[in-house]
């Protein structure tokens, strides 16, 4: 993540920076209790009122889709967070991944990545530092 300077990715808030680091940890920290993740969301408002989400009640690609419809329905919303378990290619195999995407009104949109392992083993849980990932489609235009 960027700390609010431009990078071959882009440009980052500082206020986005500090919402999809604070998801990211929340997230990792349910992962290393063991916790069921699904779709985690948080939408800040223009006022930084902040609203958080967490979809369960469905398949993966279902939940995710139903959380990008959340963010872009969703009035008033200056930037968001979305995080989900899933895997990365590292190697010749995949690895489980936290990934995160986020973005913010009239800015492009990212993913990045936290590989981990040992989920539900709680001090033993271990994650890298998140790497960039890509571009993703801006939710809120």
């Amino acid at each position: 993540m960027s700390h609010g300077h431009a990078e071959p990715y882009g440009y980052v808030s500082p206020q986005l920076d500090e919402l999809s680091s604070t998801l990211i940890g929340d997230a990792l920290d349910l992962l290393a209790d063991g916790a069921i993740l699904g779709v985690l969301i948080v939408i800040q408002s223009r006022n930084d009122n902040t609203e958080s989400f967490q979809l369960l009640d469905d398949g993966p690609e279902k939940l995710l889709e139903e959380a990008r419809n959340l963010v872009r329905g969703k009035r008033g919303a200056q930037r968001y967070a979305i995080a989900y378990e899933g895997a990365i290619a590292d190697g010749d195999s995949f690895a489980d991944a936290l990934i995160v995407e986020f973005g913010e009104k009239g800015q492009r949109s990212y993913s990045a990545f936290c590989f981990y392992e040992g989920k539900g083993s709680g001090d033993d849980f271990r994650w890298t530092e998140p790497a960039p990932a890509g571009e993703e489609e801006p939710l809120l235009g």
